[in-house]
């Protein structure tokens, strides 16, 4: 190709211009190759830097030299934060601690004040959370409160409107108060009365809600797997209870286990010190986490286990069956998750999963918001 031909930034528009930087920071090293060049000119100077950010991560994947070499993490990060929009930062940051450590990071705690905080950060921090120092660890917990505290604005007020907007509605009362009027229930209980010739509703029953304060709560009995791989569907859990916790007319149990069973209901209104007792690794043992939760049961009819696992059952599955047959039996409701979040992509057990299907339990991988919609539906009846 002759130099005629190659494309450059100079002399073209900015559209233009970005369009050719864009292409040649996925290209890489094969971008001369391929005739998409620099020059100088506007937008050189950040092309070349972002250039160096990707092959500091990506070099030997994009076929790069050593340009990326020259720069320390401390220098990566400050240069990642000024070239690039926040949402490329949080993937370009995951992919630096995947691909290159979290070792640097725990040597010079204050970068950990520069990085974005997000979901994924977060689960490095747990998964090396013993390695942390104690200046370290408060650094981590800055960071792990803020990327809670921001899933709990962005999840409460549609978990409240659905769990909430169910509980209003799951029981009737003979009381006869105008702003607990059921009127859907009202117009279709009384659709036989429709006279057609006058064009007019009859209505000889009106229903009403009972007052939310006259009503038995709902227990909500959160069961996390405590295993590497549920990692992510932990911290939405952990996340996602403390808002039930905080719902009129919901009673909030949360539960962590592997091998064995530690009982969290006292801190379930702390997800960040949730998170930070979570102990990956080790068997599983979800026969007894059940049990446990079992024993917590009073009121089963009024009563939302919700399991969240990989469904991979470290004795006999024909125990687990069993448990989750006689809980579903005595009109518990069970919801079993193979993946709670956004991003996450469930490997779980379906051959066991189906099996407790078909014995009563509920079984989704879903975003937090269907799970509270599906929440909503049991309590609505």
């Amino acid at each position: 190709m002759t130099n005629a031909n190659k494309t450059t930034l100079a002399g073209l528009d900015l559209a233009a211009q970005s369009l050719v930087g864009r292409w040649r920071l996925v290209l890489g090293k094969d971008a001369e190759a391929a005739g998409v060049c620099l020059a100088g000119g506007a937008g050189g100077e950040d092309q070349q830097g972002a250039e160096q950010t990707l092959e500091f991560v990506y070099g030997e994947a994009r076929g790069a030299g050593s340009a990326g070499s020259a720069l320390s993490v401390p220098k990566w990060i400050d240069r990642v934060n000024e070239l690039f929009p926040k949402q490329a930062r949080e993937v370009l940051e995951r992919e630096m601690i995947q691909r290159r450590g979290i070792s640097e990071i725990l040597d010079q705690p204050d970068l950990l004040d520069r990085i974005e905080p997000n979901v994924e950060l977060v689960k490095t921090l747990l998964t090396h959370k013993d390695l942390l120092t104690p200046k370290t660890r408060v650094l981590a917990r800055k960071v792990i409160d803020k990327v809670v505290e921001e899933l709990r604005k962005k999840l409460e007020i549609r978990v409240q409107q659905a769990i909430t907007g169910a509980l209003r509605k799951d029981r009737h009362s003979p009381r006869r108060v105008f702003r607990n009027l059921d009127l859907r229930t009202t117009l279709r209980r009384n659709l036989r009365n429709w006279n057609d010739e006058r064009r007019k509703l009859f209505v000889d029953r009106i229903f009403f809600y009972a007052a939310e304060k006259n009503k038995r709560p709902w227990h909500v009995i959160v069961c996390v797997d405590q295993s590497g791989s549920m990692l992510e569907s932990a911290i939405f859990s952990a996340v996602m209870a403390s808002i039930f916790a905080e719902l009129p007319g919901v009673k909030t149990s949360l539960v962590l286990f592997d091998t064995q069973v530690v009982d969290l209901t006292d801190r379930v209104g702390a997800p960040v010190d949730v998170l930070l007792s979570v102990q990956l690794g080790g068997g599983t043992d979800i026969t007894r986490a059940l049990e446990y939760c079992s024993g917590l049961v009073r009121e089963p009819a009024r009563t939302i286990v919700v399991l969240i696992t990989d469904f991979y059952e470290g004795r006999p599955e024909a125990d687990l069956v069993r448990v989750v047959a006689r809980l579903a039996g005595a009109d518990v409701r069970m919801i079993g998750l193979g993946a709670l979040g956004y991003d996450a992509q469930p490997q779980y057990n379906r051959q066991t999963a189906k099996k407790l299907r078909k014995v009563g339990m509920d079984i989704l991988s879903c975003t937090p918001e269907k799970l509270a919609e599906c929440m909503g539906q049991i309590i609505r009846g």
